[in-house]
């Protein structure tokens, strides 16, 4: 056996989804919007060209839009954080040379920022898979390890097919030599 095939690693995106670029842009943007129509009310003249505000008095309207576009601006420099530190994203490896399962993820900056949990492959009972169904359907793998927790393996975000949930558990099964639970 080649130590190609004693090594399985599966990278987790995290934060740096396409939906989140595309939110982090459009919130900014409106907040913007928001905030220089606030401030173009406040100076009585238009701070960008398309805008025509001298229809919105400053006290109330003007007031609640500068508020509006702070606190958007506020939420869109969160977004973006969370992209460029990759909140998140990490990888789960599978190694039976070594005889570990390592389990990293990306969190925010502090003593957290990096999650690295490791254990024994002696100490896997069982893949788990999760099915909810309803408005938003969740279909998570677990890694079930021995007098501990269910660790979640799966990445958030738009949901798998059944079919790919169950087939990504019987890989990992196959290779970890442990039963499937939940199917």
């Amino acid at each position: 056996m080649n130590s190609e095939n004693l090594i399985r690693r599966y990278v987790i995106t995290g934060s740096r989804r396409l939906s989140n670029y595309w939110w982090a842009s459009v919130v900014f943007l409106g907040a913007i919007g928001f905030l220089f129509t606030g401030l173009s009310s406040y100076f009585g003249q238009n701070l960008l060209p398309f805008l025509q505000v001298q229809n919105i008095t400053f006290f109330p309207q003007g007031l609640v839009m500068s508020f509006y576009g702070i606190l958007g601006l506020l939420l869109s420099i969160y977004l973006w954080l969370t992209i460029i530190w990759n909140v998140g994203g990490g990888f789960n490896e599978f190694n039976k040379k070594a005889g570990a399962i390592r389990i990293f993820r990306w969190g925010f900056p502090g003593k957290t920022r990096c999650i690295d949990i490791s254990y024994s492959l002696k100490e896997v009972e069982a893949i788990k898979v999760d099915f909810k169904q309803g408005v938003n359907p969740q279909r998570t793998l677990y890694l079930r390890v021995k007098g501990k927790r269910e660790i979640p393996l799966s990445q958030i975000g738009q949901p798998l097919t059944v079919e790919e949930v169950e087939k990504q558990a019987a890989e990992l099964a196959k290779f970890l030599q442990v039963s499937v639970e939940g199917l």
